[in-house]
């Protein structure tokens, strides 16, 4: 009797559930009023007594050994089954992982980046938060210079003399102050200006400021400097310079690229002419060198400026400005398969 529950003993050892409805068996099979350790417990009275003691020992060790395990393997598995629940099952396909999309501004950012560094051009970045110096005196725009209005600054209201730059033109000014000639740098930013929001202007938008300081540096040059970026950037050679104004450049002008008059979005976007005006540009004025430190008896230059935000909408066909900073889901998602 006692190598038979010894042997019991054994499988219990061995026992190991697959799920909860084995235990539940196994518990019947040993544990229930019918089970085998109460047929052991009533069969104690003909055991003889000489052998009672070990019997005993023997059947409550079955006993503890049985609670033991059914309450062990309950726990476990009861355990895997709420991780399964929670999880879902684990063995499944994963689903499908919702892929990320760049914004529209940065897109466009990356590509004119790409475009100018092919020919030389290296970034150059400053603070949003500038000086009057950088921002205005600087470049041929002292105090009280009529040219000032073009631009409505905000101002920062403790220290009249500290705004949010106008223009990236300010981190041209730093960059010259720190090297000589050569340069030919870009500066991509955000800029600030006090206008009212609509469809097609914003309190806040984005430039991209571009500067080439050497000797000899012409005018031809500058042309044919943008000419090279409007084929790369829209894949339309011709363009055409309006003369302009612009306090820091002399010559300047406005640059327009020919669109073209193929669809009715053609029409209105370049209101019937198919010309497109996409930036601004010119010969750096003298004053300017002079006020950074640029010998203009030696060297000459040229620079421009375009509004990453305007392109990104001539590209995408974005109808309204605002939507590039609502953050909206159902907007930003159709740029998922644009780098």
């Amino acid at each position: 009797m006692i190598q038979e529950i010894q042997q019991h003993l054994k499988e219990v050892e061995k026992f190991v559930p697959k799920n909860l409805e084995e235990i539940e068996a196994f518990r019947i099979k040993y544990l229930s009023k019918k089970g085998i350790l109460n047929g052991f417990f009533k069969a104690f009275k003909e055991v003889p007594g000489d052998q009672k003691k070990e019997y005993g020992q023997v059947v409550n060790a079955l006993k503890n050994k049985l609670e033991e395990t059914v309450n062990n393997w309950k726990e476990t598995l009861q355990s895997n089954e709420e991780e399964k629940g929670f999880y879902g099952d684990l063995t499944r396909p994963g689903e499908q992982i919702s892929l990320g999309s760049r914004h529209p501004i940065s897109i466009v950012r990356n590509k004119i980046v790409d475009i100018f560094s092919r020919i030389g051009f290296t970034i150059s970045e400053g603070p949003e938060v500038e000086d009057d110096w950088h921002n205005f005196s600087a470049l041929n725009l002292p105090e009280y210079h009529p040219a000032r209005d073009m631009q409505d600054t905000f101002f920062i209201q403790t220290d009249p003399s500290i705004l949010l730059r106008t223009h990236t033109s300010s981190v041209q000014v730093r960059y010259m102050e720190e090297n000589q000639p050569p340069i030919r740098t870009i500066s991509p930013g955000r800029v600030y200006r006090n206008e009212d929001i609509s469809s097609r202007s914003h309190c806040f938008f984005h430039q991209v400021e571009g500067l080439y300081i050497d000797k000899n540096v012409s005018f031809a040059d500058l042309k044919q400097t943008l000419q090279y970026f409007t084929t790369q950037m829209f894949g339309k050679s011709e363009i055409r310079l309006r003369p302009s104004y612009f306090p820091f450049t002399e010559p300047s002008a406005e640059v327009d690229v020919y669109w073209g008059l193929e669809t009715e979005t053609d029409y209105r976007m370049t209101k019937g002419t198919g010309w497109l005006e996409i930036m601004g540009c010119g010969m750096v004025d003298p004053n300017v060198l002079k006020n950074c430190g640029i010998d203009p008896e030696v060297y000459s230059g040229f620079a421009f400026g375009m509004g990453i935000d305007r392109i990104a909408l001539l590209n995408y066909q974005i109808p309204d400005i605002r939507m590039l900073s609502e953050n909206d889901m159902r907007f930003l998602s159709q740029f998922k398969s644009i780098r």
